[in-house]
This record gives structure tokens, sequence and C-alpha cells, in this order.
């Protein structure tokens, strides 16, 4: 009997040992966690709160900067200490409800900025309201608009982290060689139009370069909201509003604009291209493109020496407006999560200015903190341009709206997003196509009640 047992424990010595190695060994786990523990000076081992903090930045890039973050703050202090787990951008979200419905969720969580509601009004995540009340000022750090989409009855539930902007960006050099004033781009839709015409150029009936493609980097949504000045939802009088006569006469306008060149040459133009320096606007062949503030660093990484512009979106029609559209994310804290006060105090510190700058200017990334966004323009990591863009994204912020999900109309974009297609395919008018998907918006309101 003495020699089975030692028998078995020297089998359990080796499986032990044989399982370590293998975890030892495994290099490409989907997801981590860093658990490095800084030295802390004084108070006791027992008064630490230990906080598990969940988000999808995995990349080279961005885990080291938001490791650098989570690890000054808890250099900072004595009473909190968090970890960071990554977890893959199409299962963190995922996990994280698993997590919240099995009563054992993380303690801070970065989740999508249109959203909150949503989860506030399902209950997965924790009101921010008790702690707000000893910190009443906290709310004019943030950009106002992204603050608003934080709020469901006007309690926040979470802390707005970033956002992003869309930008008109025009090649100078081109606009010259079409004979286009280099300083001025185009104000209105006509004046994109008349001037992406100036810069095409055909090789036979190929082109080997066109002035501007409405679709390229956005979609029709976006110069819907350009037009209406909102989304398809009115916030103040809670309803749908997708066939805005606005709306449909800008889904006309790309309809119309793309159709002067027909699917079969736009198909064929861009089927040349790829990302980066294979992005068309990158390789000089297309004239205009409108895209994120961020997208930028494409320009800077593989376009060195372009010489271009950067302007707000032309208005619909003068005096309109630049409407543009963001998203975003936000710090939040999960329903049952064990250490709301320290969970408050770390998302407080991750949307403040210090981190927030740091952030803004190792990512190029608009932020929500507006001081920080402000000091990140000034830099002296950036270079000239990076200033120049960056600047002009955060004056943009003034003119971007967001776009909360409605709570009675949850999954309304996906009524709406067949019957676009179907409109700019030509099986229905813009005016059809957007009339259909309001009524399939009301009725999915009704369905809801």
């Amino acid at each position: 009997m003495k020699s089975i047992r030692k028998s078995l424990s020297l089998l359990l010595v080796l499986v032990l040992g044989l399982t370590t190695f293998l975890a030892a060994c495994s290099g490409t786990d989907k997801a981590s966690t860093s658990t490095k523990k800084p030295a802390k000076s004084g108070g006791s081992k027992d008064e630490v709160v230990e906080l598990d903090f969940w988000s999808f930045w995995g990349s080279e890039i961005r885990k080291p900067i938001i490791e650098k973050i989570v690890d000054d703050f808890n250099k900072s202090q004595n009473k909190i200490h968090v970890k960071y787990t990554f977890l893959p951008f199409g299962d963190v979200w995922t996990k994280e409800l698993a997590a919240v419905a099995a009563g054992n969720p993380p303690d801070v969580i970065i989740n999508d900025i249109n959203s909150v509601r949503q989860r506030a009004e399902k209950n997965q995540v924790q009101s921010l309201e008790e702690f707000i009340k000893k910190d009443p000022e906290l709310k004019n750090q943030y950009f106002p608009e992204l603050w608003k989409a934080v709020e469901k009855d006007g309690v926040p539930y979470a802390l707005p982290f970033n956002t992003d902007t869309r930008l008109l960006f025009w090649n100078k050099d081109i606009f010259k060689q079409a004979g286009l004033d280099p300083e001025q781009p185009p104000k209105t839709w006509d004046e994109l139009k008349e001037m992406a015409k100036k810069i095409d150029q055909k090789n036979g009936s190929r082109y080997v370069r066109m002035g501007f493609l409405p679709r390229q980097s956005i979609a029709s949504d976006i110069w819907m909201m350009n037009a209406t000045g909102q989304g398809y939802w009115d916030y103040k009088q809670n309803k749908p509003v997708v066939n805005d006569p606005k709306a449909v006469e800008a889904l006309q306008w790309v309809y119309d604009y793309e159709q002067q060149y027909g699917d079969k040459v736009i198909n064929t133009f861009k089927g040349q291209f790829g990302d980066n320096q294979a992005d068309p606007f990158v390789a000089g062949k297309l004239g205009m493109i409108i895209q994120s503030a961020t997208s930028y660093t494409k320009i800077r990484d593989y376009a060195k020496g372009m010489n271009f512009g950067v302007a707000p979106l032309p208005e619909f029609k003068p005096g309109n407006g630049h409407t543009s559209w963001g998203g975003g994310f936000v710090a939040e804290i999960p329903k049952g999560a064990k250490h709301a006060e320290a969970s408050y105090e770390f998302i407080k510190y991750l949307t403040g200015a210090k981190a927030q700058e740091y952030w803004a200017v190792k990512n190029f990334d608009n932020v929500a903190n507006i001081e920080a966004a402000k000091n990140a323009g000034q830099s002296s990591d950036l270079s000239e341009n990076d200033k120049r863009v960056y600047n002009a994204a955060v004056e943009n912020l003034k003119q971007t709206i967001l776009t909360p999900t409605p709570l009675e109309a949850p999954d309304y974009v996906n009524l709406i997003n067949p019957e676009l297609d179907k409109a700019l395919l030509g099986s229905k008018s813009p005016k059809q196509a957007l009339n259909d998907a309001q009524k399939a918006v009301e009725n999915l309101v009704k369905s809801s009640k």
C-alpha cells in the first residue's frame, strides 16, 4: 500500500509538473492577463482591493499603453491594485454578460458608448449616481455629447473614454494638377461633386484617378446625418425619423452620384486597391476622402510627404451645418461588481486628464476628456501634421453627433440597412426604401411596448 501511495504521489507530481510546463510553453492564448503587482508603501496586504479590468485592447501598440496607465494608477496609491485582462473583441462582452448573470463579473470593463442605455435598462451595469453626487463637477470634464450618451433618465452609468469623428481630407497636389485652388476644399455637396469631376482622369474607358467616392470609408448613413443633423431617431420627440425628407434627398444624392459612373466602373476602380499603402487616397489615386480623423495615421505612415488638407464635412446645402458622426467607448462597472467604490476611483483615473492625454498622444486617438484633448493637440510628441489633424478633430467634435440606440427599438438598424442596400442597388427608390424602413421601425416600437 505504501508503495502504491508513493507511486500515486510521484505520478501526481509529474502530472502537475507537465501541466505547468505546457502552460508556460503556450504563447498563443487569445486572452491574457497582466498581473504585475507593484510594491506598496504603507498599509497591509489585506487592505489592498484587487480589481479585474477587462478590455479588447491587445494589439502590440495598444496593450502596452493601457498597461502603462494601469501601472501608473497602481503606483499612485496603495489601497487599490488593478490587473488588466485582455479578451478578443468578439468575446469580451459575451463573456462579461455571462459573468454578470453568474454573479461574478469583472470590476471594470470598456464597453460601447451607444448602448449604455440598453445595459442600464437590462440592469447589467452599475449606476454611478451615488458617486457622481460626491463629484458633481465631474461631468464637465467630458465633451457634452459624450456625457449625454452615458445617461439614462438623467442618471450616469459609465464614464466616457474615447470617441471619433469624420473629416474631409484632400490631396493638395492633385487639386493643383486639376486646376483647383489647393487651399479651398469644397464647402457644399454641389461643390464636392463639381471639383471631383475636374479631378477625374481616364485612360481610355478606365479611370486611373477619381475625384471622390461617396462610400469610400463611410456609409450612406453619414450623408443622411449630415443632411438632417440627426440620426434615424429623434431623441427629443422619442420617435423614428428614418424617412425625413432631407434623408431621402441625401440618399438620392448618393445614388445619383454613383450612377454617373455606374457600378461596374466604381467596382473596377476600387478593385485595384486595398488598405494601408494600397488605399486609393494614400496611393494618390483619389483626390478627396471622408474618413475618421484617426485614419489619418495611414496618410502619415504610408503616404509620407503627401501635401494634404483637412476640413469639416461639406454642407448638404449652404447654412445646413457640417454635422459629422462619432462612436466611442466608455469605462463602466458591471452590475454585481464586488468593489464598486474602488472601481469608480479607477475609472475616474482612467478618464482623467493625465491618463487620457497619454492615451491620446500614444494612440493618436480622440479622447473624451476635454483638458486631455486640448493638451494632446499641443504635445511635443506629435509632429506639426499630427497636431493639425488632431486639433481639427477636437474642433469637429463640436458638430459631431452620437446615435445612442433607442430603448424602444434596440435592433432598428438591422431593419434599416437592408432597405438602404435596395435603394443603392436601384431595386427601390430612396423614398420608397426609407418609407418602408420607417414603417418597419414603427412596427418594432409597437411590438416592444
